[in-house]
C-alpha cells in the first residue's frame, strides 16, 4: 500500500462509477449476482479508505434508472443486496460517524429496499462531518426534468421569477442540493463515459478512468487517481497565470 497523506488540494467530493462487477465475474466463470456480491465488499472499503484519506463526500453510481432494463434475476439481485448492505452496514456508519443520502427517484425502489434505505438514512442523520451518497434509480436527464417540474410549478405559483433565475436557484432543485459538486469522478472497467451520471454537478469535475474492474479497486487504486487528480490544474475559465499570479486578473 502506498503511502499518500491529506493535502490541502485533494478532492472533497469523489465520485465513483461502480463498473465492472459482471465481467469480472464472467472472467472467474460466476453468475453475475456474485460479481455484485463482490463489489459490495469493495464498496465497504472504499468508504473506509475515503474516511481514512480525508474524502469528506462520496458519492457512488449504486444502481442507475437504466438500470431496470436488465435481467428480473439480476435486478432482485441488486435489490436484496441493498437490502443486505444497508443492514449490515448501517451500524457501522453511525459508528464511523457518516450522514447516508440517496439521490434519485427513491421513491420508486421496491418497498422493503425503499424502507431499508429510509432507516439508514434517519439513523445517520445527525451526522456532519463525514457523508455517503448512493445514487438508486438515478439518472441526471432525469433529475434535471424533476428539476424543470419543480421550478415550473414555483414559478406557476408566483414564488420565483423566471427572468431573474439563476443556477445556484436552478441547483437547489437538483437531487443533491445541499451537497457540493464532486471534484473527482472515477469509473472502474475501462469505459469512458460517464452514462447519465451527476452531468449538470460534474460541469468542473475532473475524471478519473481506469481499466481496473470494480471489485479489484482497492486503497491503492483511489490513491493513484487523487494522486492523478493532485497533478491537474483547475482554472475554472481563468488562465494559469492568474492562478499563480491572483493579482495579474485584477
Amino acid at each position: 500500500m502506498s503511502d499518500i497523506s491529506s493535502k490541502a488540494n485533494d478532492p472533497q467530493h469523489i465520485g465513483i462509477i461502480m463498473d465492472g462487477n459482471g465481467r469480472w465475474a464472467k472472467q472467474r466463470g460466476y453468475s453475475r449476482p456474485a460479481g455484485h456480491k463482490e463489489g459490495a465488499k469493495t464498496t465497504r472499503k472504499i468508504i473506509d479508505a475515503c474516511q481514512d484519506l480525508g474524502i469528506k463526500y462520496l458519492t457512488l453510481y449504486a444502481f442507475s434508472a437504466e438500470n431496470w432494463n436488465r435481467p428480473d434475476v439480476e435486478v432482485r439481485a441488486l435489490m436484496e443486496l441493498l437490502e443486505f448492505f444497508l443492514s449490515r452496514e448501517t451500524k457501522t456508519l453511525i459508528k464511523q460517524r457518516v450522514r447516508l443520502h440517496a439521490i434519485g427517484r427513491i421513491e420508486e425502489l421496491p418497498e422493503r429496499a425503499r424502507k431499508a434505505l429510509q432507516k439508514a438514512i434517519d439513523a445517520t442523520a445527525e451526522f456532519d462531518e463525514w457523508h455517503l451518497v448512493l445514487a438508486l434509480n438515478y439518472s441526471s436527464r432525469n433529475e434535471v426534468l424533476d428539476a424543470v417540474r419543480s421550478l415550473a410549478k414555483a414559478a406557476a405559483a408566483g414564488e420565483v421569477d423566471p427572468d431573474s433565475l439563476e443556477w445556484g436557484d436552478v441547483s437547489q432543485h437538483l437531487y443533491t442540493a445541499g451537497l457540493p459538486d464532486p471534484d473527482l469522478i472515477i469509473r472502474t472497467s475501462g469505459e469512458t463515459r460517464i452514462s447519465n451520471f451527476l452531468l449538470m454537478q460534474s460541469a468542473y469535475s475532473e475524471f478519473y478512468f481506469t481499466d481496473v474492474l470494480w471489485p479489484d479497486f482497492d486503497r491503492e487504486q483511489l490513491e493513484k487517481a487523487i494522486a492523478t487528480y493532485r497533478c491537474r490544474e483547475r482554472r475554472f475559465g481563468k488562465t494559469g497565470e492568474q492562478l499563480s499570479h491572483p493579482a495579474a486578473s485584477t
